[in-house]
C-alpha cells in the first residue's frame, strides 16, 4: 500500500526546528487487480501494455487505486509532480523477493486483461482475495505456479554431456584425484 498526502502545506516548526506538513488529504492507494479491473470496466481497453494513457485515464486509475471510495475529485486535481513520481515508483515496484532467471524466457504478445488474470487465478486455485495484492506480487505468484506445474524440460545430449563433465570435475576435485 502507498500512503501519500495531497494538498499539504509545508511549514517550519520552531519548537522542533524541522519542516512539517500540515493539512491536505491522506490517500491510501493499492495497485491491484481489483483497481485494474474497475479501470478496464470503465474504459473497455487493457490497462497493462505500452499504449499511452491520457491524463484523464491516469487520474481515473489513481481514483480506482484509492482504498477510500469517497475521495472528492478536487483532491485528485491537487496531485503534485512528487505525488505522481511516488505513484509511478510504487506501481513499478517489484513488491517481492522472488527473482527469475530470464534465460530462455518466452516472450508473448498476448494482451493481458483483468479477465485473463482472473482466469490464471482460477487455473492455479489462487483465492480471489489475492485480487487486493499489489499486481506485480500477484504476477509473481502466477508465474511461480506456472513454473512449478510445468513438465521438466528434457536435456539435450550436449547439455547432459556438459553436466556430466561438470559433475566429474567436481568429484575429482573433492576426492583429490586426476581421474
Amino acid at each position: 500500500m502507498l500512503i501519500i498526502r495531497v494538498g499539504a502545506t509545508e511549514g517550519y516548526d520552531e519548537s522542533t526546528a524541522s519542516f512539517v506538513e500540515s493539512g491536505g488529504t491522506v490517500l491510501e492507494l493499492e495497485h491491484s487487480l481489483l483497481s485494474l479491473s474497475k479501470w478496464e470496466s470503465l474504459y473497455e481497453k487493457p490497462f497493462l501494455g505500452k499504449a499511452e494513457k491520457t491524463a484523464e485515464e491516469v487520474i481515473s486509475y489513481i481514483r480506482f487505486m484509492c482504498l477510500d471510495e469517497f475521495i472528492p475529485p478536487e483532491v485528485l486535481g491537487q496531485l503534485s509532480e512528487k505525488n505522481f513520481e511516488d505513484i509511478n515508483t510504487y506501481i513499478n515496484a517489484k513488491q517481492t523477493a522472488t527473482w527469475f532467471s530470464e534465460a530462455g524466457a518466452p516472450q508473448t504478445r498476448e494482451v493481458v486483461t483483468s479477465e485473463l488474470i482472473y482466469y490464471w487465478m482460477t487455473v492455479f486455485n489462487i483465492p480471489f482475495t489475492c485480487e487486493e495484492w499489489h499486481i506485480n506480487r500477484l504476477f509473481t505468484l502466477i508465474r511461480i505456479c506456472n513454473i512449478k506445474q510445468a513438465k521438466p524440460k528434457k536435456m539435450s545430449r550436449s547439455e547432459m554431456a556438459q553436466r556430466n563433465r561438470e559433475l566429474n570435475a567436481q568429484r575429482r576435485q573433492q576426492m583429490g584425484t586426476k581421474g
